[in-house]
């Protein structure tokens, strides 16, 4: 969730704060920032990585989730697409907020 957020790109302070309103947990916006440091190495070696030439099948979804923007809720919807290789493995080929 936190990802999530920061890709949206949210505060620390209001990462921190989603967290809290969402599961009851308060953390640091410095907390925030180790977390997501620690992740994005993780991150841009997926973003890297080789891809199938071919996925016969490929298919598409979606989270809706709600965000406090400017001292209002809005929806926001998280992207998920879903490739199935020719030998029946699943890859994530791609995510993104909307």
């Amino acid at each position: 969730k936190i990802l999530a957020l920061y890709a949206c790109g949210m505060s620390q302070r209001d990462i921190a704060e989603q967290i809290k309103e969402l599961y009851g947990v308060e953390i640091s916006p410095e907390l925030v920032t180790k977390i997501s440091e620690k992740i994005m190495p993780e991150v841009t070696a997926w973003q890297n990585r080789s891809l199938e030439p071919v996925y016969p099948f490929v298919f598409m979804d979606a989270i809706h989730y709600k965000v406090r923007e400017d001292r209002r809720y809005v929806t926001k919807a998280a992207y998920v697409v879903l490739g199935v290789t020719m030998d029946g493995r699943k890859d994530i080929l791609g995510v993104w907020i909307g």
